[in-house]
């Protein structure tokens, strides 16, 4: 057991449980400036990250039926064959490379992983050196993700790694992979009051978490700020998020980065949610208090696109395509591999099975956007554009 996670086991409960809720409560305090004003990105890196007691630390906050919220990876196996025929795609674009490797980035339990991996394989020549690797912070999911992948390597030519960094081995040639990735990156919280923004946080109250404000006098402390908008509006900025492309760049030498998250425009988040993004799960119900039982609720912010594509554009990557996630999914083959799991079918119920599963992957995840990058590398004999 890691120190932090010891450390949270030792502080245990009437029923002899691990106290997360005390320990990162403490861990909460600890982050708190001199004033006691707690910054909501530390507040949402501490209460979704800390070491041994942060949400994505413990074992129940895997996705699915189970956890709090499910992504399209557990909806239907088609997400990760459509998936596959992108990366395919992409290994032939780039010529047949020797050494090819598929990098997902905060692939919680592994599933769509392991069901990228078992749909690419034989998409794939078996002299393909191709590996498929995992980056993943917290230390629980990682070690269940990287189980998953093992086994469905296994018997394929695909190898598994885990990596603690997205260039932790250096450059490299393929497919970075990020689904549901940037909203759970630590945001900002900024509210418009007079003219200017002021910096939306935490104090305590007691043994609860409220929310409060802040203007620092001076210089404006937002770095390029909204135009104007209307008094009371809030403004979210995930600077993890803003940085990830020059993350890519500097490591993705030849390839593409394929980028997958519910968000929207600058303009439609200020316009069209006024009151801000910030959502908070628990057991697949939104929770009315976001700040109640941190550590045991998932938290979100919608992707600020306008802001992720110039990030793109400034670190030196190619736009090649921004599409609804049901319209990328039309582009990777969709239609023609729905046609063919209905008619490997073995009964009407699963056929039916599939269609609802087909129908919610296309449309209830209305907000999702597959942004697609390639970095701007030299091209090989053989490659195609």
């Amino acid at each position: 057991m890691e120190p932090e996670a010891r450390k949270a086991a030792d502080a245990l409960s009437p029923t002899g449980t691990p106290d997360y809720g005390s320990a990162l409560n403490e861990r909460l305090g600890e982050a708190c400036e001199a004033d006691g004003f707690l910054p909501f990105d530390r507040f949402m890196e501490t209460a979704l990250y800390s070491p041994g007691v942060g949400y994505y630390e413990r074992a129940a906050s895997a996705p699915g039926p189970s956890g709090d919220f499910y992504t399209a990876g557990q909806v239907s196996p088609l997400f990760a064959e459509c998936l596959a025929a992108r990366i395919a795609d992409e290994f032939r674009r780039l010529g047949d490379p020797e050494r090819f490797r598929v990098v997902e980035v905060g692939p919680g339990d592994g599933t769509l992983a392991a069901a990228t991996v078992r749909a690419l394989a034989p998409r794939l020549p078996e002299t393909a050196g191709v590996e498929y690797v995992l980056v993943e912070r917290s230390r629980a999911l990682r070690e269940r993700a990287f189980t998953s992948l093992e086994a469905a390597c296994r018997g394929s030519t695909v190898r598994a790694r885990s990596l603690p960094q997205l260039g932790s081995d250096g450059p490299f040639e393929g497919v970075v992979v990020a689904n549901e990735l940037l909203d759970a990156l630590p945001a900002e919280r900024w509210v418009a009051r007079g003219g200017s923004w002021c910096e939306v946080g935490l104090t305590r109250q007691g043994e609860r978490w409220t929310f409060a404000e802040r203007a620092k006098s001076g210089t404006l402390p937002l770095e390029n700020p909204p135009l104007p908008v209307e008094e009371g509006t809030v403004f979210e900025r995930s600077g993890p998020a803003l940085t990830f492309p020059r993350e890519i760049a500097d490591h993705l030498s030849r390839g593409s980065a394929i980028l997958i998250d519910f968000g929207a425009s600058e303009d439609e988040l200020l316009l069209g949610r006024p009151n801000g993004t910030l959502a908070a799960l628990r057991a697949h119900r939104p929770v009315e208090d976001p700040l109640e039982r941190p550590g045991e609720t998932d938290l979100s912010t919608f992707v600020n696109f306008t802001r992720l594509r110039e990030a793109a554009r400034r670190a030196g990557l190619i736009e090649r395509s921004f599409l609804r996630q049901r319209d990328a999914l039309g582009a990777w083959g969709f239609p023609k591999l729905l046609e063919e799991a209905l008619a490997r079918s073995t009964s009407a119920e699963a056929s039916v099975r599939l269609q609802l599963a087909a129908k919610n992957l296309l449309f209830g995840f209305e907000n999702f956007w597959v942004l697609e990058l390639s970095a701007p590398g030299p091209r090989r004999p053989g490659a195609t554009s």
